[in-house]
């Protein structure tokens, strides 16, 4: 059973930083796509983020400049490094791993910023 665990969230003041991790149990080579969404307390949920096999990385315009994506192929583990963080960006943050077979969704990390 493919697992996706995402981690590293926590509270944070205004114009600071977190970095999430996301951990899937799934070969890399069968991954298509690796991405982050984000929902906050009654509000839809949020594309983020997303990296694919080859390396292509795509932003929501709210984040372009302050989100950064990568990934350790190694580890099977995408990041989500967050910087100058807004009290806009307070969401749950979920990860989803997309392969040839199926979609999995970690858990979330609530992300909480603080004015």
């Amino acid at each position: 059973q493919v697992q996706v665990v995402e981690s590293g969230g926590g509270l944070v003041q205004t114009g600071g930083s977190l970095r999430l991790s996301c951990a899937a149990s799934v070969s890399i080579s069968s991954i298509l796509t690796m991405e982050w969404y984000r929902q906050a307390p009654v509000k839809q949920r949020e594309f983020v983020g997303t990296i694919t096999s080859t390396g292509s990385i795509n932003y929501v315009e709210s984040v372009k400049g302050r989100f950064t994506i990568s990934r350790d192929n190694a580890k099977n583990t995408m990041y989500l490094q967050m910087n100058s963080l807004k009290p806009e960006d307070t969401a749950v943050y979920y990860c989803v791993v997309n392969t040839r077979m199926n979609m999995y969704w970690g858990q979330g990390t609530q992300v909480t910023v603080s004015s």
